[in-house]
């Protein structure tokens, strides 16, 4: 099996149909899954997407199906649904994997490589590597038969549930998206996410204005020379949690600039230099994924992470309280539990170890 048999990409939001573009740009095989055909009627009528933006034409797919089937021929299978999905997604692909194929996370969020293989295992999937990066493009749908992508970042990071599926992997994927580099382990891929630090504390200084559903530029308007404070506590907070496991964090500063260049040397005057965030509104519920895919799939980890290695979060904390008041939800319960990375029970020293051994999760769910 190899890419010439073709290239797996499942999810058709944004992101599903900026990686399908960028990759069926570079003449590659795409073949584009979802669940909701009717959300992409025009795409799957004419097997292309239209792109606008950094990234513009029209690129062919060799396919686009609602059968999770078709990704048992695909040597690479490139997930880039919301990380809230991740247990449903990977109940769906697991009858359907075979060993060698590579299933690779678009955004993961913390951990999200771990608990994806977890979810694999627990739903019978053979052994399958699963590698993880962030989301590489800031892109919307435009109706059903396009994507408007308005940024690529220009560096990310990479890591898995293991170093050896790294390892197996990096060399192609590195080929197709020459911007990352390797992570030390998946706590350090996770916590370099600027969304991951930005989204929460910018709604909680704008809470009434969100949720009375007014025009508000998220990143332009949305922070004040005061209400930074917020986002430099909890970048605080994640750097902490980042070396009690062995990794470090690049200054939020440092990652826009790789991100997108922007050589700006504080963080409020970062935040409204970045292009592609200039024209982003704010969500008009706090209901929305900006918030509660971060608070389930990111804080929730971290705060847990944290505890385990007696790392204080307040910030983080204050945060999910918060938002599961206001949202009628107990993130602690629903969002990405250490249950669900198949930590439940490990004390710190031992999931330093599972991040050092490359110990495969399918040995350790048998």
């Amino acid at each position: 099996m190899s890419v010439l048999d073709g290239i797996g990409v499942v999810g058709a939001g944004g992101e599903g149909r900026a990686v399908a573009a960028y990759l069926a740009a570079r003449e590659l095989p795409v073949h584009l899954y979802t669940r909701d055909l009717a959300a992409v009627g025009e795409i799957a009528r004419r097997r292309e997407i239209v792109a606008h933006g950094v990234l513009d034409g029209r690129f062919p797919l060799r396919e686009v199906t609602a059968d999770p089937a078709g990704m048992a021929a695909r040597a690479v299978v490139l997930v880039a649904t919301v990380t809230t999905a991740y247990p449903e997604v990977a109940a769906r692909l697991a009858p359907h994997l075979h060993p060698g194929q590579v299933v690779v996370l678009f955004s993961s969020k913390l951990c999200g490589s771990v608990e994806f293989a977890h979810a694999l295992a627990a739903a019978g999937a053979p052994d399958v590597d699963v590698v993880e990066t962030d989301a590489l493009f800031a892109a919307r749908p435009s109706g059903t038969g396009g994507v408007t992508v308005l940024g690529v970042k220009g560096w990310n990071l990479i890591s898995g549930c293991t170093e050896a599926a790294v390892g197996r992997h990096a060399g192609l994927l590195r080929e197709w998206f020459p911007m990352l580099e390797l992570a030390r382990n998946p706590v350090e891929r996770g916590l370099h996410d600027f969304g991951a630090v930005a989204h929460v504390p910018i709604a909680l200084a704008n809470l009434g204005t969100i949720d009375r559903a007014e025009e508000l530029l998220f990143y332009v308007e949305g922070v004040s020379r005061r209400t930074v404070a917020l986002l430099e506590r909890t970048e605080a907070e994640f750097a902490a949690v980042a070396h009690a496991y062995g990794a470090r964090l690049l200054p939020m500063t440092e990652v826009l600039d790789r991100y997108y260049g922007c050589p700006a040397t504080t963080l409020l005057d970062a935040l409204r230099t970045v292009e592609p965030y200039r024209t982003i509104a704010a969500p008009t519920s706090l209901d929305h994924r900006f918030l509660t895919e971060d608070i389930r799939s990111t804080l929730v980890p971290l705060q847990a992470l944290a505890r385990c290695a007696g790392v204080a979060t307040p910030m983080v904390d204050a945060a999910i309280t918060i938002m599961s008041v206001l949202g009628g939800e107990d993130f602690r319960r629903t969002g990405r539990t250490l249950r669900r990375l198949g930590w439940d029970g490990l004390g710190h020293e031992a999931i330093l170890g599972r991040l050092r051994s490359g110990e495969r999760v399918a040995d350790r769910a048998a």
